[in-house]
């Protein structure tokens, strides 16, 4: 059985580490590269960091605080946010990131994921999805929408579609975000997890709700995902990283752990 990986979410805004709920009331809450820190000390598998207006705000990337946040941590680190072109990609990589996410570029021009697989690996190209949940129809047959610029722009395209797609194009792991659950603390969206992670063929990262332990066992078993996000419950302290991973492990779900 392959391990299951705790990987804690950064947004940043601003330059400042922010949360918010369902991608709204953000409120600033540290500084990204001590926080990384501290969650790479407490044996986070890997880091995300979301510049989350980049691509409402239409701007690059803040590649100071990548570059930073990459010479403090030596576990994989993924960028997403304002990332539009390949070159955008070229210059998050050589700031120190493993993986560059791609989420509302990619939906406005697909080709930019074919085109970071061929230049980069399709293991350095994850695929953001930010979902909500509407009601089934022709469209949308799955019940979810991909939803883009931050939560603000619905697009009239499936989730399941897009996933299916994105792993056509050439994407080599998918970060799939509820917004319904975003910030929430009241557990992931596991029909829509499940949902994508059984259709496709690379990994799935969950991403919003978690907030008790529990949650993410339910998301790396029920929701079959191969990772889960996290921001909120550790952000705040409810529970480290290690604590998390104990309570996984006595549960039967593998993780790396430190010695």
């Amino acid at each position: 059985m392959l391990s299951k990986r705790i990987i804690p979410c950064l947004d940043v805004r601003d330059g400042k580490l922010t949360k918010g709920v369902k991608f709204k009331g953000n409120i600033d809450i540290g500084d990204p590269v001590a926080v990384a820190k501290q969650y790479y000390d407490e044996g986070a598998d890997e880091i995300v960091f979301y510049d989350i207006t980049a691509s409402s705000d239409r701007r690059a990337i803040m590649i100071d605080v990548v570059r930073r946040v990459a010479e403090t941590i030596f576990i994989p680190f993924s960028v997403g946010g304002g990332i539009r072109t390949v070159d955008d990609m070229r210059q998050v990589i050589l700031a120190g990131a493993e993986k560059i996410s791609v989420n509302s570029p990619a939906v406005v021009n697909p080709s930019i994921i074919s085109e970071g697989a061929r230049a980069f690996g399709s293991q350095c190209v994850v695929l953001g999805m930010d979902v909500k949940k509407v009601p089934p129809s022709r469209t949308i047959p799955s019940g979810y929408e991909i939803v883009i610029n931050g939560g603000r722009k619905y697009t009239g395209i499936d989730a399941l579609w897009w996933a299916k797609e994105g792993q056509r194009l050439g994407a080599g792991e998918i970060c799939l975000n509820s917004i319904d659950a975003d910030g929430t603390q009241d557990g992931y969206e596991l029909d829509l997890t499940a949902l994508i992670s059984t259709n496709v063929q690379i990994p799935v990262i969950a991403s919003g709700g978690a907030g008790k332990p529990e949650h993410l066992f339910d998301v790396l078993t029920k929701g079959c995902a191969d990772a889960a996000l996290i921001a909120s419950i550790v952000h705040y302290r409810t529970y480290t990283i290690t604590e998390l991973k104990t309570s996984l492990n006595n549960q039967g779900v593998k993780t790396r752990m430190q010695w």
